[in-house]
């Protein structure tokens, strides 16, 4: 646990340094910024290389800005160990090995002189005289340098030359600023097995905004919007900050309108670059070219990538590189780690995919004739056995009418999940944006790709609801969760289709006795139902008396637990249990825990009294 929530706060540390140095980079606080060789935009820049504090010097300089140069920096810092310019302290680096240095001096070392104040000007009497000598500042120093100072000065607005439009910043006093205290959900899991190959919180983020773009382009809306396009962009530097999210789609696409418009927010939303909008939306459009009468939302999408976007659309190699092993990942994680519909052959197609796949990885190490040679036969051998494989019909379809490559289960609701976490305000984490309607109504044309039907929606939104709720402490989120949790149908509600698909559904966690089987709503609400638990059986520490929230969790408790109470699974170890004998457990489990607090508190004063 502790390991992955180091790499939560990893990934957020990178997520919110890059979108500081975009900001910078795309305002008006630095008069002319130079590219490095071979980029033609940011969207070329790797900025996680970028120096901050070189970008920083630049703007306060109000200079030139060689990214080349920010990029030299960063790699020069990283030789040298970290310094935290926090003063003296117990903390330091050593230059040579202390084994090889010889014991330490035996003398004391020389006292520190204690400094004595200057006196107060302001308290000397007249008759006191104080020889001084005229002093006079440097001029190169800003206004939020002070000499004497002992405070740690921080870069302000006044230190940034050439700041137009000063008259603007009235707006700060109007406005409020606040940034929230994230809580630690790192024990809040869902009960899925983690991906073989090691696909990530990006991979799926840029992958599921691809099955978004060719689900949108299913009905019409997918367009590819013109180089020269020019966005409004706002020089002040309170007003980026002070904005909304809603607030800056609407001044980058107030010119667009309906699906278009909604696919700018969503790109937004989800952090992804124009770049690979781009390209994506050109290879989307070109895989669609000769198949007549065939829907976007029915085509493989990651072997259709592949085929259709060269290495000359990247900037570098690099991240060329990266992006075909995500595709690559994502057929092995779709077709064969975690598939829709069984292998029936003993898993020969399996293991001819997983050569296949290593081929066209490989072939980048080589020469650009034989790489480019090696990676075409192996797309096409590729594409004769993966597509068959994808196309088989399950839930009662018919062959052809669904695309079967990221509906096993465990992918196709991590990249769901993905797509339902653009309802939040990204500036706000405890609130939903404006659009959060129209966004839903979106994401629907997912399902068909993604194999969501109306229980695994609702059992995905309230689980992405819950968890923002844990984080963020937002009770209005909680509110939402009881909504969608009462929206879930249960066992009687749902048609016989959709029961069969739901029963279908299980996966193997490991735990500390084993393996366990887990069916769908189990992975979803045992660790909703576990944390309530958690919280209702100790909730003299955990709510003040009379909070809403308390009230709010037992609805959640009780809600989850009537779900739960369907499953085979759990339904034994549940049904021992009315309702309102679980209230009874956690009114009698919490006093007992607020008495054994009491009582050890008691305990320790008794011993400080007794010494």
């Amino acid at each position: 646990m502790e390991e992955e929530n180091d790499t939560e706060l990893l990934q957020r540390f990178r997520r919110d340094r890059r979108i500081l140095l975009n900001f910078i980079l795309s305002g008006s606080l630095i008069k002319k910024v130079v590219m490095p060789p071979g980029a033609v935009s940011l969207d070329d820049v790797d900025l996680d290389q970028v120096s901050v504090d070189f970008v920083l010097n630049c703007a306060r300089k109000g200079g030139l800005l060689e990214l080349s140069e920010a990029i030299r920096d960063y790699h020069d810092s990283t030789l040298f160990p970290h310094m935290s310019n926090a003063g003296s302290t117990d903390e330091f680096f050593l230059a040579t090995n202390p084994e090889l240095s010889g014991s330490p001096p035996r003398r004391l070392p020389p006292l520190v002189p204690v400094a004595t104040p200057l006196p107060n000007l302001a308290t000397l009497s007249t008759s006191e005289s104080v020889d001084t000598e005229p002093f006079e500042e440097p001029s190169s120093l800003s206004k939020s340098m002070s000499l004497n100072s002992t405070q740690q000065q921080e870069l302000t607005v006044d230190d940034i030359e050439d700041f137009d439009d000063f008259d603007d910043l009235d707006e700060v006093d109007n406005r409020r600023y606040s940034r929230r205290v994230l809580n630690d959900a790192s024990d809040l899991v869902l009960g899925l097995p983690s991906f073989a190959t090691g696909v990530g919180d990006d991979d799926l983020r840029e992958t599921a905004y691809e099955i978004l773009l060719a689900a949108a382009g299913a009905s019409g809306g997918l367009i590819v919007p013109s180089k020269d396009k020019k966005k409004e962009k706002k020089s002040i530097l309170m007003r980026k900050l002070g904005r909304s999210k809603s607030e800056n789609v609407m001044t980058q696409s107030q010119h667009l309108s309906g699906l278009v418009s909604l696919l700018e927010t969503m790109r937004v939303q989800m952090e992804i670059s124009e770049a690979m909008d781009v390209r994506t939306r050109l290879g989307l459009l070109n895989a669609m070219v000769g198949k007549v009468g065939k829907r976007m939302d029915t085509i493989l999408i990651p072997l259709e990538l592949l085929c259709c976007i060269s290495r000359t659309e990247f900037s570098d190699k690099k991240s060329y590189i990266k992006w075909q092993k995500r595709q690559l990942n994502m057929l092995e994680e779709g077709l064969i780690n975690y598939p829709a519909v069984g292998f029936g052959e003993s898993g020969r197609k399996a293991n001819e995919l997983r050569v296949l796949l290593a081929k066209i990885e490989e072939s980048e190490s080589f020469p650009p004739p034989a790489a480019e040679l090696q990676r075409t036969e192996c797309l096409k051998s590729l594409r004769e056995i993966a597509n068959p494989l994808a196309e088989r019909p399950a839930r009662g379809d018919l062959t052809g009418e669904v695309c079967h490559w990221a509906d096993g289960y465990h992918l196709n609701v991590k990249l769901y999940e993905k797509l339902l976490l653009s309802v939040f305000d990204v500036l706000d984490e405890g609130k939903l944006t404006e659009e959060v309607e129209e966004i839903l109504e979106l994401l629907k044309s997912t399902w068909r790709i993604l194999g969501i039907t109306e229980t695994i929606h609702y059992t995905c939104y309230a689980w992405v609801l819950f968890r923002q709720f844990v984080i963020t402490g937002e009770q209005r989120i909680l509110q939402y969760v009881i909504e969608q949790l009462k929206k879930i149908p249960l066992k009687e509600q749902r048609g016989p289709q959709e029961r069969m698909h739901l029963k279908s559904l299980h996966s193997r966690v490991e735990i500390e006795k084993g393996f366990q089987e887990l069916t769908f709503l189990q992975s979803f609400l045992l660790p909703i139902s576990k944390w309530a638990d958690k919280q209702l059986g100790d909730y003299h520490l955990s709510y003040a008396e009379g909070s809403a929230m308390m009230e709010s969790t037992v609805a959640v408790a009780m809600l989850v637990r009537r779900l739960l109470l369907e499953e085979p699974e759990t339904a034994m170890e549940y049904a021992t249990i009315s309702d309102t004998e679980q209230i009874e457990f956690y009114v009698t489990s919490s006093i007992k825990n607020a008495f054994t607090r009491v009582n050890c508190f008691l305990l320790e004063k008794e011993t400080i009294l007794g010494c």
